[in-house]
């Protein structure tokens, strides 16, 4: 009998661990944890969100931003460069655990992604050849020819503005295109145009119009297995909002404080 008894507490032991083993396996946080590691996708050339400094270094305000997660999490960042069309993709296989790159929440991604909270505002700018004066809306778009990395925020709006999308995979190669009138214009980030323009003083290009962007979010697969992941990045970006280090990131890589909504 205590034999029999001993066995039947074993089983159920057994059915105890395998049961809990089976809920960290479909848990990503908890992946995570064991391994050590926090797997983040971004482009690594798109300034001052992610890219290389002068001596080859990863840098940029997503890679701070995915080191102060991963930090948070108790694990280290291991940053995975990839074309923006890969990134959106990777994240959704499982390839990649998350992304930092400056991705816009937007509902239709949020179909298909669990997102954080936002924890910066972009401002999006309309920017064609110094010598266009056809355009200066974004109304002014219907039937022209812009450029942008596939599938990105900026692309989605101008082919809403009734626009022809010429893709690009990098901030180089779309005022490349526009510089050489093989498009008439681009929509992207202001602090990224504004980067690009202090490299490039001499680029013949202007900014005609200045609108809201898209809330910028940490996008990781979409359902449960993700969720407690999701609460401990809110929870830690919330921290850093509170004590200041995601403004003082903000205010080195952009030059102002992009923290606070409309500000």
């Amino acid at each position: 009998m205590k034999k029999l008894t001993g066995i039947l507490l074993a089983l159920v032991l057994a059915l105890a661990i395998g049961a809990v083993s089976a809920e960290d396996a479909g848990d990503a946080l908890a992946e995570i944890k064991a391994k050590g590691t926090l797997t983040i996708a971004m482009e690594g050339a798109w300034q001052p969100w992610t890219y290389h400094d002068e001596e080859g270094n990863l840098t940029g305000f997503d890679v701070e931003v995915g080191a102060l997660i991963a930090e948070g999490l108790g694990v280290q960042p291991e940053y995975k460069e990839t074309a923006w069309d890969g990134i959106l993709a990777g994240v959704d296989s499982g390839r990649f655990d998350i992304a930092c790159n400056g991705v816009g929440y937007t509902e239709k991604r949020a179909e298909s992604y669990n997102f954080s909270t936002p924890y910066v505002y972009t401002e999006m700018v309309l920017v064609v050849r110094a010598d266009n004066e056809d355009i200066k809306t974004l109304e002014d778009l219907k039937g022209k020819k812009t450029a942008n990395s596939p599938n990105s925020t900026y692309a989605m709006r101008s082919e809403a503005a009734g626009a022809e999308v010429v893709y690009a995979d990098t901030l180089g190669e779309t005022m490349e295109l526009l510089l050489q009138g093989r498009v008439a214009a681009t929509l992207n980030a202001k602090d990224s145009v504004d980067a690009y323009l202090a490299e490039h003083p001499e680029a013949q290009i202007k900014i005609v119009l200045s609108v809201a962007g898209e809330p910028v979010a940490v996008p990781m697969q979409k359902g449960e297995r993700t969720e407690t992941l999701k609460a401990e990045i809110d929870r830690i970006l919330e921290e850093a909002r509170q004590n200041g280090k995601l403004a003082e990131l903000s205010l080195k890589y952009f030059g102002r404080d992009l923290t606070v909504e409309g500000k």
